[in-house]
């Protein structure tokens, strides 16, 4: 098994060094010139030269990927073209606001998901078991920033119980950062419950027609204690591959829900920064989330590991 976790690693160290490659080369691809957009259409020549020896843009690209990659290394994403201002301070705080965002929808999926799937699964021929997959199937069709606006609508303009948008702090006001991120992660987990639930369904019925569960339940237990006691831990191994696509998609999905309830994360950086050019800021963010997606591929390969034996001494 650590053999296993080891060459997972090594995977990743390296799958980390080519998404780099790639990222930096999109950004050093893209036609414009960063010093001619942070100085003006009226520069002069010499003053857009003076920029870019400034901006380090003006030598190899090689040499431009070996600095840049070597700060990141050591928490220096570099200044950003537009303001001026370190990149990595502002990227660490806006990350944690995503971070939050990501981590509440998820557990908000999961409280849906797991309850809800497995119930349809043992009524699946029931008609409460068809009700609750239909609705699953409703809320697949509907997108995060829909069920954003809709929340919004009842919770905020009509009910007045929760803040519309925005962003508190924790460690400055918890009840109020609670109230502020109930409707950004009811928004994301909601819609990413419904698609993990029909998943939960799908791994719970194979469980369910598997001959150790029959066995289970002629021995006198009942259905749903063969399931919790027997069947759970073998269902969750391909569920587990869903919540890390899952995972990976509200981090990306984050973006425009962040956009939706005027919440100062990671994609609000991303688009912001893609608005006024400041190409290395885009080029740090889109590096953290191709991370934040291979790290989360990388739980995931480690958990089934876990998860299913089988996968020790294969």
């Amino acid at each position: 098994m650590t053999v296993k976790i080891v060459r997972r690693v090594a995977i990743l160290v390296a799958s980390v060094l080519v998404a780099s490659i790639v990222v930096f080369l999109f950004m050093a691809v893209l036609p414009g010139d960063p010093a001619q957009v942070a100085l003006g259409v009226n520069a002069t020549p010499e003053l857009v030269a003076k920029t870019r020896a400034e901006f380090g843009i003006d030598r190899p690209l090689v040499t431009q990927y070996f600095d840049w990659i070597g700060g990141v290394l050591q928490g220096d994403f570099g200044r950003s073209y537009v303001t001026r201002e370190e990149i990595g301070p502002a990227l660490t705080d806006r990350l944690g606001v995503t971070l939050w965002l990501v981590g509440a929808g998820m557990l908000v999926a999961l409280l849906i998901a797991v309850p809800a799937g497995t119930f349809a699964a043992v009524r699946h021929r029931k008609a409460d078991g068809t009700a609750v997959s239909g609705l699953s199937q409703i809320g697949v069709a509907i997108p995060a920033f829909l069920a954003g606006i809709i929340l919004v609508q009842i919770f905020a303009v009509q009910l007045r119980w929760l803040p519309s948008g925005g962003w508190t702090p924790p460690v400055q006001d918890p009840g109020e950062f609670l109230r502020g991120l109930v409707l950004p992660a009811l928004s994301l987990g909601l819609v990413q419950g419904a698609v993990l639930t029909r998943y939960v369904r799908s791994a719970v019925l194979d469980t369910l027609g598997q001959d150790y569960l029959r066995t289970a339940r002629s021995k006198g237990l009942r259905p749903f204690q063969a399931l919790f006691r027997h069947g759970l831990r073998n269902a969750a191994v391909p569920v587990v591959t869903v919540l890390g696509l899952q995972l990976s998609t509200l981090l990306i999905g984050a973006v425009v829900v962040e956009r939706v309830f005027v919440l100062p994360g990671l994609g609000s950086m991303l688009l912001d920064s893609v608005a006024s050019r400041d190409l290395l800021s885009v080029q740090g963010i889109v590096l953290v989330l191709v991370v934040g997606v291979l790290l989360v591929n990388f739980v995931v390969d480690v958990l089934y590991t876990v998860l299913d034996p089988r996968l020790r001494g294969s």
